[in-house]
């Protein structure tokens, strides 16, 4: 059962929200990337002027080499104390400087700057790294001199580090450039959004006033030429809708106005016969037969109007969809068993030889046959009450199920020695209330409809023809009529016992419907 109890979902806000999600998502890495973009554009040109320091610094750097390699290269920096003051001098950061000599010795300037990790590199180049110097964190620039070619020597490190100040407040401003606009946008943004969305999904809500403006009478097609083309498809699938729909409603109306007509003739019977019964007690007559005779036409119409009924029930079950998908494996031979034993007093009554042939209870097919039983029933019923209808006195009707060996058909055949069908008629008989022309048979005129319903529901497929060549009949018969059911089914368990079934020339398999309805009285 579904639960009602779950909102129903919004197309307008689950389009916005897919459009707004990515957004907001993005936001967010946008501002981290502008950071270290920011941090990247930032950087560049205090680095450079960190590396002219250190450059200054080193062209300050005097090496005095030695030509006895015992004695090591000395290195001092000839740089003033007020130079040093103005190296040093700057408003916002602190700036610091060191030179270490061939032997990795401090030379001058602050020892707090910790030494390169990485290894001595191509001299006058130079390099940066971030480190911290007395728990500031701060950017180093540095570079190596040329070395004296003693062995064990180092070449002279030049270092200036400082501190990030600066830096960070250019960061910050250039992300402020970028994000504080942002803000104002992005609302804007998602208004412009929600308008634009609104204005989109305009015309859905103009075709649901369309819609709802309608008469619930009015099922003609609506109007694709003013839809989106998104919506073109939907459009047509709800005309397709309203086509059947109409359809479907035509075709009851007309079978409601045709079973009122049906059931005209049996009520008016009935109160004739009522009417008629009541003027003659009025009139004192007393006549025993008379009355038996009104009580008798009653009887046959009250029997008319409930068989009239249950045909309009049955045809109402058969043309339920619902339950057209509540299938199970259907044993046809019992069913077909059964409706001629139900049947042999009707045929007794009517002195015509009732008979089955096929496949007996015990054996099983070699396909497996899946629908809904009860419809079956009803078909296999119709197809016989039928048969019996129009065959006349001394006749025979005989019911028979033919299996396939190789288990793709099961076929059901109802054979009489009726007038038979008429082929320009054959195609007619199954529609609802269709009379045979030159026939006096007293009937609903549903069965055939039935039948043809039932048919359709289990895919299956529905021939007439005559059960003998016309012309070769014995006299005062017919060629009869042979309606042949072809139900198409999936094959059975090879492994299952009695899978050999009788063919359609088996006896009546141990049924004596063949002989309880004799052909003579």
């Amino acid at each position: 059962m579904p639960d009602t109890s779950r909102e129903q979902r919004s197309l307008f806000g689950e389009i916005l929200d897919w459009m707004l999600a990515p957004l907001l998502l993005l936001w967010p890495m946008s501002v981290a990337l502008t950071w270290l973009v920011a941090q990247n554009i930032a950087n560049r040109p205090f680095d450079r002027d960190l590396a002219e320091m250190a450059r200054t610094v080193a062209r300050q750097v005097e090496v005095e080499r030695s030509g006895n390699t015992q004695r090591p290269t000395r290195v001092r920096l000839r740089l003033s104390e007020v130079a040093a003051e103005v190296l040093r001098s700057d408003d916002t950061d602190r700036v610091y400087f060191q030179v270490l000599g061939s032997k990795g010795e401090f030379v001058a300037g602050d020892k707090e700057i910790p030494a390169p990790e990485e290894a001595p590199s191509t001299p006058q180049e130079v390099h940066y790294r971030d480190d911290n110097v007395q728990a500031d964190a701060v950017r180093v620039a540095y570079l190596w001199l040329p070395t004296s070619g003693v062995a064990g020597e180092l070449p002279p490190l030049v270092q200036v580090a400082e501190t990030l100040d600066k830096r960070s407040r250019l960061a910050t401003e250039i992300i402020k450039g970028v994000i504080v606009p942002q803000f104002v946008v992005l609302p804007l943004a998602v208004l412009l959004v929600w308008l634009a969305l609104a204005k989109g999904i305009r015309p859905l809500n103009e075709l649901q006033q369309r819609i709802r403006k309608r008469e619930s009478q009015d099922l003609s097609p609506i109007d694709e030429r003013n839809v989106p083309e998104e919506v073109a498809p939907l459009v047509r699938a709800i005309n397709d809708l309203l086509s059947r729909l109409d359809r479907s409603m035509r075709t009851q109306k007309q079978f409601l106005a045709d079973a009122a007509h049906q059931l005209k003739t049996p009520l008016a019977g009935l109160r004739m016969q009522a009417e008629l019964a009541q003027r003659e007690i009025d009139a004192g007559q007393q006549d025993p037969k008379a009355l038996k005779s009104s009580l008798q036409h009653i009887a046959h119409s009250s029997q008319r109007a409930a068989h009239m009924v249950n045909q309009l029930l049955s045809m109402a079950r058969a043309e339920d969809q619902e339950s057209a998908r509540r299938l199970s494996e259907v044993n046809l031979v019992r069913l077909a068993r059964e409706t001629v034993r139900d049947f042999v007093p009707k045929a007794m009554d009517k002195r015509i030889d009732l008979g089955y042939e096929g496949p007996e209870e015990g054996q099983v097919l070699h396909g497996k046959l899946v629908g809904q039983p009860l419809l079956l029933r009803e078909l296999i019923r119709n197809l016989v009450d039928n048969a019996l209808q129009y065959t006349p006195a001394q006749g025979s009707v005989t019911v028979r199920l033919v299996d396939d060996p190789f288990g793709q058909v099961v076929v059901l055949q109802v054979e009489d020695t009726g007038p038979g069908i008429p082929e320009a008629e054959r195609g007619l008989v199954f529609q609802a209330f269709y009379r045979a022309l030159g026939t006096e048979v007293d009937g609903s005129g549903l069965g055939l409809a039935i039948v043809h319903e039932v048919v359709q529901q289990h895919r299956a497929e529905i021939t007439i023809s005559d059960a003998r060549p016309r012309g070769a009949s014995p006299a005062g018969s017919g060629p009869g009529a042979l309606f042949t059911v072809r139900f198409p089914v999936k094959p059975s368990d090879p492994t299952l016992p009695g899978g050999a079934s009788a063919g359609p020339g088996a006896s009546a398999a141990g049924l004596s419907e063949r002989g309880a309805a004799p052909a003579s009285g």
